[in-house]
């Protein structure tokens, strides 16, 4: 059991803590393409992989935006930490919005007791992306059910300790009808490796290929359909905590201009400065994310108990609207800061290096392709009454 005790500081702090230890690493990092062990080696000791967990079960019984704003804090200082610690708590959330026996309440108060980390295995080899989509199913057996699945992208798999995947709710079913499984590590969870990673940016979330061969009971099998799950929880949830990443890491390079600007002015008092209209500008667009992200929070958390309006076209339209929006305005961000930073921003051995962060923020128009999400958008507002 790690510090069971009611945390002293607050969530903000705590994670404050976690981003400083995360960026004094993160170099290292993305150098290797290793798992930020150090970042999460903090926040188990501060508790924040249980925060958003209900406080009967164990938690601290956060709000979703206070997690949202943890996300936030943690991507400034690395935003791989940052990405991993998001895609941790939408599992987190799926597990305490759906999870409704024994067996998945018990498995939150382990998160609690233990600071697990979850995963996730919902893409699979061969149905292009699509999520929605399943080939592998659960497989009835003499003792519960297996199930065998060739996952293109399991983040950060090795270092989890469990794993959320979606599968066909029977061999029978079709490719839409699926269930989400919580298939913990241990001798009933194997994951192979199929693939390697080394890529542009976000290289510590080692997002590897793995085949996964698991084996359970039913009540390790949440009831509510996958659909209803990625519609009440996993869309939004995803959608809002990655744009926070990617605020997160938009600040970060933000901060860098900002200070680099700064220094110049004192350098030359008497002397206008170019870059100080293009600071300007990149601090409305700074602001522009950040509004978008208080009102999908705003908005997800007015509903998160109705499930007919976060089932809604219109709802679905807004958050992958936001992911879009997000996705585009980083890149915009943190190219404005390189261009304020000049050649300091365009070295590695700059205080002021920002390839680091260009290179991640490329990686979030792809996670989830935007193509993919605005195709998806189209087909959505063919039905919608309003735009």
């Amino acid at each position: 059991m790690i510090g069971a005790e009611a945390p002293a500081l607050s969530l903000a702090d705590r994670a404050r803590a976690v981003s400083q230890v995360a960026a004094a690493a993160a170099e290292a990092v993305d150098r290797a393409a290793r798992f930020p062990a150090e970042a999460f080696d903090e926040a188990r000791q501060g508790r924040l992989l249980s925060a958003l967990i209900p406080s009967g079960l164990g938690g601290e019984g956060a709000s979703f935006a206070d997690v949202a704003d943890s996300v936030r804090i943690i991507a400034h200082g690395c935003a791989s930490s940052g990405l991993i610690y998001a895609m941790h708590q939408i599992q987190v959330a799926c597990l305490v919005r759906h999870g409704d026996n024994d067996v998945l309440r018990d498995a939150l108060r382990r998160v609690c007791d233990e600071q697990l980390l979850l995963a996730s295995a919902t893409s699979e080899v061969n149905v292009g992306g699509d999520v929605r989509t399943s080939v592998c199913a659960v497989e009835p057996a003499e003792t519960g059910f297996t199930l065998q699945k060739a996952a293109p992208v399991i983040s950060y798999g090795e270092q989890a300790d469990a794993v959320l995947a979606t599968a066909r709710r029977t061999p029978d079913s079709p490719p839409s009808d699926q269930v989400l499984v919580y298939l913990p590590a241990g001798p009933d969870l194997t994951l192979e490796r199929s693939g390697e990673w080394d890529t542009l940016g976000f290289r510590g979330t080692c997002s590897l290929g793995f085949r996964l061969q698991g084996r359970g009971q039913p009540d390790q099998i949440l009831t509510s359909a996958y659909g209803d799950i990625s519609a009440q929880t996993m869309l939004p949830v995803s959608h809002i905590l990655w744009a926070s990443v990617w605020l997160g890491l938009a600040e970060s390079a933000a901060a860098k201009a900002h200070t680099y600007l700064r220094a110049a002015a004192r350098k030359s008092p008497d002397r206008p400065l170019a870059a100080a209209r293009r600071t300007a500008e990149l601090s409305a667009s700074l602001q522009e994310l950040r509004g978008l992200i208080r009102a999908a929070v705003a908005l997800f958390t007015a509903h998160e108990h109705d499930g007919d309006a976060l089932g809604s076209v219109s709802f679905a339209i807004s958050m992958n609207s936001l992911k879009v929006s997000a996705s585009t305005l980083v890149v915009d961000i943190v190219a404005a800061a390189m261009g304020i930073c000049g050649m300091s921003g365009y070295r590695h051995d700059s205080p002021f290096t920002l390839g680091r962060h260009l290179r991640d923020a490329y990686g979030a128009a792809l996670m989830i392709n935007n193509d993919r999400i605005l195709d998806n958008t189209a087909q959505l507002l063919l039905v919608s009454k309003e735009i």
